[in-house]
């Protein structure tokens, strides 16, 4: 593997993802404020995650053309500036366009992301893909826990603050990403012989299977990371106790997309996907009844863990239709990711407004069932990275 690559941008991703965990948090703690309902909410959550989304594969495009340099460091330092812009914020409408133009540069962050984990892995592209989304959502666990404790006790002026600590991450992508990734790269790892059967043509039955993977995956994901702050501040919790319950959700997905990017380099995907997807069901309905310590955090843990196996999959599957465009398709996958899934939060938080926040979650809670479902009309893949391992090891013995 590029181990300095692989640092640069998986640091990167740690940062952004921070920064972008953190925008329930602070929409939750204002609503208050500017006298939000749980819809104005999810709207502004939405419109984040949508201007963020709908940008990304013009920004794919142009990570290939960049072929992997610039863009990661500058997407950051963007959200960092605007970011900081936030507490100047002097009504609901001011903020939500302030945290449009934050979210492009996630925007450009992403699909450049993929491009320099996927080449940094070499003949590992899931393992090194799963590395760089476990420091992201170890990023986005961390950002409800800090960004909450802060706004708790220090209020919106603690902001700016937490965006500079983000510098270093711009500093180092800066440096060790001037080089360009190798626009041979997909026919060296054909050539060696890496390369999953996924990677034929797909039918169109297998693409509109992985649109709906994503989608209804999504959609429980994002819901709850957007809606769970405020079922949580709802039942009596304090900035800073919702915050480290969110964390630890979203810590424990981390953990998830390592363990499925490094089980998806060995086993067949799909399957792998589909367990994950039904198991997750139980987990996710008791997350929303259970709140001593000890038993949220156990559900928690399994809950966030088993929606987040397919992440880094998911993209390893759309790219794999498209090698030689790795960044439009890391684009145009995340982005669908995100925009089906903030599209989604939206339409449940209004339906929450109606019907209540518990029921609709509730609700949510079965639909990952659906992607597992689909998820066994996705290609096929093979364990061909220990195939490699057995095969150098058998050469070596001879």
């Amino acid at each position: 593997m590029h181990r300095n690559r692989l640092f640069a941008i998986s640091y990167g991703h740690f940062a952004i993802d921070i920064l972008n965990s953190s925008i329930a948090i602070i929409l939750t703690s204002l609503s208050g404020q500017f006298d939000l309902s749980v819809s104005q909410i999810g709207f502004g959550a939405m419109a984040y995650t949508l201007s963020a989304a709908l940008t990304q594969p013009l920004f794919g495009m142009l990570a290939d053309r960049l072929r992997g340099r610039w863009q990661g460091a500058l997407g950051l330092l963007w959200t960092i500036v605007f970011y900081s812009l936030i507490p100047l914020a002097t009504g609901y409408w001011m903020l939500v366009g302030i945290l449009m133009l934050a979210a492009l540069g996630s925007a450009a962050f992403h699909p450049v992301g993929v491009v320099n984990a996927s080449h940094a892995g070499g003949r590992r592209p899931a393992t090194a893909t799963s590395v760089f989304f476990l420091l992201g959502q170890t990023g986005l666990a961390l950002g409800p826990i800090i960004s909450g404790y802060a706004l708790q006790h220090y209020g919106v002026a603690a902001l700016p603050v937490i965006a500079l600590a983000m510098t270093p991450a711009v500093l180092f992508m800066a440096v060790y990403l001037r080089q360009p990734t190798e626009a041979h790269d997909v026919h060296d790892h054909e050539e060696e012989g890496t390369v999953i059967a996924s990677r034929k043509q797909a039918s169109g039955f297998a693409i509109a299977a992985l649109i709906l993977v994503i989608a209804l995956r999504a959609t429980t994901i994002q819901s709850y990371m957007t809606l769970l702050p405020k079922y949580f501040a709802d039942l009596g919790y304090t900035g800073g106790e919702y915050g480290l319950m969110i964390g630890v959700f979203s810590l424990a997905g981390a953990m998830g997309t390592f363990s499925g990017g490094f089980l998806g380099d060995r086993i067949d995907r799909r399957w792998l996907m589909a367990t994950a997807m039904v198991l997750s069901v139980p987990f996710s309905l008791a997350l929303l009844n259970l709140h001593g310590a000890w038993g949220y955090f156990v559900v928690a843990v399994a809950a966030g863990a088993l929606l987040n196996i397919p992440h880094s999959l998911l993209l390893i599957v759309g790219q794999d239709l498209l090698p030689q465009r790795k960044g439009m398709m890391g684009g145009v996958v995340l982005g669908f990711m995100f925009a089906s899934g903030a599209a989604m939060a939206w339409v449940a938080s209004w339906f929450a407004d109606i019907v209540g926040l518990g029921v609709v979650l509730a609700v949510l809670a079965f639909f990952p069932i659906g992607a597992g479902v689909f998820a066994l009309a996705l290609p096929k893949s093979q364990p061909v990275v220990i195939e490699i391992q057995e095969a150098e090891s058998a050469t070596g013995e001879g």
